[in-house]
């Protein structure tokens, strides 16, 4: 059976910033599903120890005084994140995303602000298979003009987004997305084993990469640099 018929869980972190090397979490969330149905949400809502800047609040809606009164102390609320993914990765569920390198890196950056285990370190070895649907969207139709918000690409894809920036929306939102992905392009996604599809979106996203660097730097930035590295920085 096809990978976007198996258990999947899908994974959204809602930060202080876009960095993820310097970001803290503030909210975060596991949709653990059965190809598109869900089976269950874990959420988490945790005071990142750091004031939270209007502008991520303007799109969480998550504010100090919500985080600091609700929320659950960073360095708890990270391991607890981080053990809940690595076991459904260990009982083979594959992870799902929307921009994969945001979300694990700052998780696996928080582990070590911590002095917490990382990923790699609590797997064994590399955190895979991972799904990121954005990835898989960019490579099988590559030239569609406009945005690729996870809001623009849920729109494509026929995929209700009742609530977006909300972890457990977002999450639930990045798996019906790479379902609908799986489904439309069998021969380049939905029909490929996971290991090899893990491996194509390496390579999709350096591809990526380098051509957004190389057209920065043909007029906006001369300097620019954008990491190519896959699904973790």
């Amino acid at each position: 059976m096809s990978w976007w018929h198996e258990p999947l869980v899908g994974f959204d972190l809602e930060t202080t910033g876009t960095d993820p090397a310097e970001s803290r979490i503030v909210t975060a969330a596991l949709v653990d599903t059965v190809g598109s149905r869900r089976e269950s949400t874990t959420s988490w809502l945790l005071d990142p120890g750091v004031p939270i800047p209007a502008e991520a609040e303007a799109i969480h809606g998550i504010g100090d005084e919500l985080a600091r009164g609700r929320g659950r102390p960073a360095k708890e609320g990270v391991e607890e994140i981080a053990a809940a993914l690595c076991a459904r990765i260990l009982a083979g569920r594959p992870v799902v995303a929307f921009n994969a390198p945001f979300d694990l890196s700052l998780l696996d950056a928080e582990l070590r602000r911590y002095g917490l285990p990382g990923l790699a370190e609590r797997l064994g070895g590399p955190v895979t298979p991972v799904l990121d649907a954005l990835a898989i969207d960019r490579a099988v139709d590559k030239y569609r003009k406009g945005s690729r918000t996870l809001q623009r690409v849920c729109e494509v894809y026929g995929v209700e987004l009742t609530d977006a920036h909300e972890a457990g929306s977002d999450a639930l939102a990045a798996v019906l997305v790479a379902v609908a992905l799986g489904e439309r392009y069998p021969a380049q996604a939905g029909e490929v084993e996971l290991a090899e599809l893990h491996r194509r979106q390496v390579g999709w996203y350096r591809e990526w990469a380098e051509g957004l660097q190389s057209w920065l730097r043909k007029g906006k930035d001369p300097q620019a640099v954008i990491d190519p590295r896959w699904p973790m920085r």
